[in-house]
């Protein structure tokens, strides 16, 4: 599904990161785990198109990213802190979203809200909302276009421990239905509990 070959990536005269490779399953949960500053998240932006490694080559179900697609398609994406327009509902900001594609419309926006427990406050401006209610928007923006992919980049950041619970039902019922799934943590509780494959990543690199 996922191919990361010899990526490696430097800033200037620092490396960042050292000859990856690594195969992501189709239908299966993989999780990248490691402490914060290792290099998790640089990677995650190689393997969405945000950053051009300096090597290496990422391909996402068959092209090659850069070069065949600028970006992976049909995925779902969140990395670092989520950001959307402060002075706008929740609704408001996904119903933007979802008008640049037209893949979906109100119905399916509050189901997603509902899914991810922010219905309620789905009127609520953004600006009002608390990290783990903005965390918690992010992966509703990453879900509302049932994508065939995810890549999460510390989806738990910020949440309260029924939340975490909350979340872990929503991506373990998403494994079930077939769903590719990428998990970036430094919670190894959160890579233990849901992922099929696990990697550690140090300084850069991955640990085999």
């Amino acid at each position: 599904m996922i191919h990361i070959n010899n990526l490696s990536l430097k800033i200037n005269k620092d490396v960042i990161l050292s000859d990856i490779n690594l195969h992501i399953k189709k239908g299966k949960i993989t999780g990248l785990v490691g402490r914060n500053g290792c290099g998790k998240t640089m990677l995650m932006k190689c393997v969405t198109g945000f950053v051009k490694p300096t090597e290496g080559e990422v391909i996402f179900d068959g092209k090659k990213i850069g070069k065949d697609v600028d970006f992976p398609s049909d995925t779902g994406i969140i990395i670092e802190t989520p950001s959307f327009v402060p002075y706008y509902s929740g609704m408001k900001n996904l119903m933007e979203l979802a008008s640049l594609k037209r893949k979906i419309g109100k119905k399916e926006v509050e189901e997603v809200l509902k899914k991810v427990g922010l219905y309620e406050a789905r009127n609520k401006l953004v600006r009002k909302y608390s990290l783990g209610m903005r965390q918690r928007l992010g992966i509703a923006q990453a879900l509302m276009e049932n994508p065939e992919t995810l890549i999460l980049d510390e989806p738990m950041n910020g949440l309260d421990n029924e939340c975490v619970n909350l979340v872990r039902g929503i991506l373990a019922e998403l494994k079930k239905q077939g769903k590719t799934i990428l998990l970036v943590s430094h919670n190894a509780e959160d890579i233990k509990v849901l992922c099929d494959e696990i990697y550690e990543m140090d300084k850069g690199k991955v640990c085999v």
